[in-house]
């Protein structure tokens, strides 16, 4: 039998299931990273209040990037990432892969963060 869901379909199941095990809160808000062809972008939510405490993606003037959806650009983002948090008093951070693999331009993000003082 072909199974006819979409990549896309089977990855927010895997992303509902893992919501389901963590939650960001003030003390620890959640590290969520969304990946699509050309860019990446990561934010840094507090689930307790349902804010946005800071994002940063490819796109943004300020990083100076010229291809937005490479290794190069994912650890520009976590780096500036780690940086922004770090700025604002964020020590750590529950990371949340959204249902992608932890491999790619999504370990080059998580890995950069880490090394900008980022605990998670």
């Amino acid at each position: 039998m072909i199974d006819n869901t979409s990549k896309n379909l089977r990855r927010r199941q895997r992303q509902s299931r893992a919501r389901n095990r963590f939650e960001g809160s003030a003390q620890r808000p959640r590290l969520n990273v969304y990946r699509s062809l050309n860019h990446i972008y990561a934010q840094v939510i507090d689930d307790g209040s349902g804010h946005t405490l800071l994002a940063v993606s490819s796109k943004q003037k300020a990083l100076d990037i010229k291809v937005g959806g490479n290794l190069a650009a994912a650890k520009a983002v976590g780096a500036a990432v780690g940086q922004q948090a770090k700025a604002k008093g964020i020590e750590a951070v529950v990371f949340d892969r959204a249902g992608y693999p932890y491999h790619g331009r999504v370990k080059a993000l998580a890995e950069a963060a880490r090394e900008a003082g980022l605990k998670f």
